[in-house]
């Protein structure tokens, strides 16, 4: 069983949401609560104002109306929490100035977490990935009543010798857009349909599949932060209550890379298998 590599965490003590919405915003308190007193970094990133219907499922008060949703999140947490929080308005753009001051000008995440419901989001945290370097990208998606989560951090042609025999460590995974190219692609609901929140409105999704995804993502986080993350896909099924575990292997690997499974191990004396 192969761990992922928690070193890559604490070499980037910078931990970016991307989406602050239905998910996101859950994601952010229990982030603040997994980090306090550590010299963890958090910024939040969406570009999306508060309004009247997210009230309803999103982790917003009605004083919070009409403020950007990561800029509402990031005061509201800092305050709560004692701790610095950044925040930006688009995952291409400098995070603003204000209480989070100069240090955040140049983002380098140790942690990457995707809590977006649109394919353009996605497209920017995947060349975003392509700009800097990371350490886990954690790509958190849901439906009606079911989710998942994809943990990644490099493309396909950078996955060579990532699995190590010895130290029975993991530093390398397709990025969750990898391992699903058609999260890259606008979904037919995505043009014509009603967004996340419209939907809880009208039924249409569960409006408590948001929370259950967001613990979900945050125990991803913590087995990684902690070293004891050997999964790779995760995904849950509210309807049918079950949850399901994809592990990361060599062999899971090279069918989503399409690359022979040797080339992804380093056998014990150092040299790819």
């Amino acid at each position: 069983m192969y761990r992922l590599d928690n070193s890559l965490v604490r070499g980037g003590r910078t931990i970016a949401l991307v989406g602050c919405g239905g998910t996101g915003g859950f994601v952010a308190e229990g982030l603040c609560r997994l980090f306090r007193g550590t010299r963890a970094r958090i910024i939040l990133v969406d570009g999306d104002r508060v309004e009247e219907r997210n009230l309803l499922r999103q982790n917003f008060y009605p004083e919070e109306l009409g403020i950007f949703k990561a800029q509402a999140l990031a005061e509201r947490l800092a305050m709560k929490f004692r701790m610095p929080v950044g925040y930006a308005l688009d995952p291409l753009m400098n995070p603003l100035e204000g209480q989070c001051g100069p240090r955040w000008r140049q983002l380098n995440p140790g942690l990457l977490v995707g809590c977006v419901d649109n394919a353009p989001a996605r497209v920017a945290m995947h060349h975003w990935t392509e700009r800097w370097s990371l350490g886990w990208w954690v790509d958190v998606g849901n439906g009606e009543e079911f989710g998942q989560v994809l943990v990644g951090n490099r493309p396909p042609g950078r996955l060579e010798g990532t699995f190590h025999e010895k130290e029975g460590i993991c530093t390398g995974l397709p990025r969750p857009t990898d391992q699903r190219p058609e999260m890259l692609l606008p979904r037919p609901d995505e043009l014509q349909g009603p967004n996340c929140a419209e939907a809880v409105v009208a039924g249409a999704q569960s409006p408590t599949i948001n929370q259950a995804m967001a613990a979900l993502a945050l125990e991803v986080v913590r087995r990684i932060v902690e070293g004891t993350c050997t999964w790779m896909q995760v995904s849950l099924d509210l309807a049918a209550g079950t949850m399901q575990v994809t592990h990361a292997t060599p062999e899971v690997v090279a069918q989503v890379a399409g690359v022979p499974a040797q080339a992804l191990v380093y056998k014990t004396d150092g040299r790819k298998e």
